[in-house]
């Protein structure tokens, strides 16, 4: 494209989600059964008080494109959060087939990396860089993105780190309980142990300011049921009290 003057924006000149899509035929492997559940439960659980839930993407094994002077090289975060970004795409009101920085306009606010053998050393920055190569996840989310919060889950070790960017560097918190609180958002993470789709383990969750797990969905809708069971069996109890039988159905 010839350049004009003034010069065109990079969202006019540049690549857009639709030309750069997450799916990669060469790429080898698919995700395992906990790289799928757990970036689900991050997502079902992440309600930013001071965000409307349109306002707000979590994206998870989906490219993140984050540099436009080489626009292919992307990484591909576990889970993480935009906030201020339109839950669906542009003008067209579209799910995202990747996150592209320079035409989102707004980096990542939080990383989740879920550690496995093979990412280990990339995921906590120990590897060296290869100069004709991309840069390592550590560095795209340390210096180019300077994404403020980079979380690490060792589910084999029920290990949860957490990188806070202080300057130009990350440097790592202090868990009380293994627990992290982000007053900007006044929402916490930390290690849960229950029972998701069925799964008892540790899992990563966010909690509230009262120190209380976020629901999921289902166990919302589980607990509201359970109220209105109680809330008539109270009701119930009350008019035998009386003396009236109630018409149960």
């Amino acid at each position: 494209m010839y350049q004009t003057d003034p010069p065109l924006s990079p969202k006019e000149t540049l690549p857009t989600m639709y030309d750069l899509p997450s799916e990669d035929p060469e790429e080898k492997g698919l995700p395992d059964q906990f790289h799928l559940l757990q970036p689900q439960l991050l997502s079902e659980t992440f309600a930013p008080a001071n965000y409307k839930m349109e306002e707000i993407f979590t994206g998870s094994d989906i490219n993140l494109y984050y540099d436009s002077r080489h626009t292919l090289w992307y990484k591909r975060p576990d889970w993480f959060a935009a906030l201020g970004v339109p839950y669906l795409y542009g003008e067209q009101q579209d799910l995202r087939l990747s996150y592209v920085v320079w035409q989102e306009g707004v980096n990542p606010y939080i990383v989740v990396e879920l550690l496995s053998p093979g990412t280990e050393k990339e995921d906590l920055g120990q590897t060296l860089r290869d100069v004709e190569k991309p840069p390592g996840k550590w560095e795209i989310y340390e210096q180019i993105l300077r994404v403020p919060y980079y979380a690490i889950f060792d589910r084999y070790q029920s290990e949860f780190r957490m990188f806070q960017l202080n300057g130009d560097r990350y440097t790592e918190t202090t868990l009380t309980n293994y627990r992290f609180w982000i007053p900007s958002i006044e929402l916490g993470l930390g290690v849960w142990e229950g029972s998701y789709k069925n799964v008892n383990m540790p899992w990563l969750r966010w909690y509230d300011q009262n120190g209380n797990w976020v629901l999921t969905p289902t166990e919302f809708e589980r607990q509201r049921a359970d109220q209105e069971r109680q809330k008539t069996e109270r009701l119930i109890a009350q008019l035998r009290a009386l003396g009236v039988e109630p018409e149960i159905d």
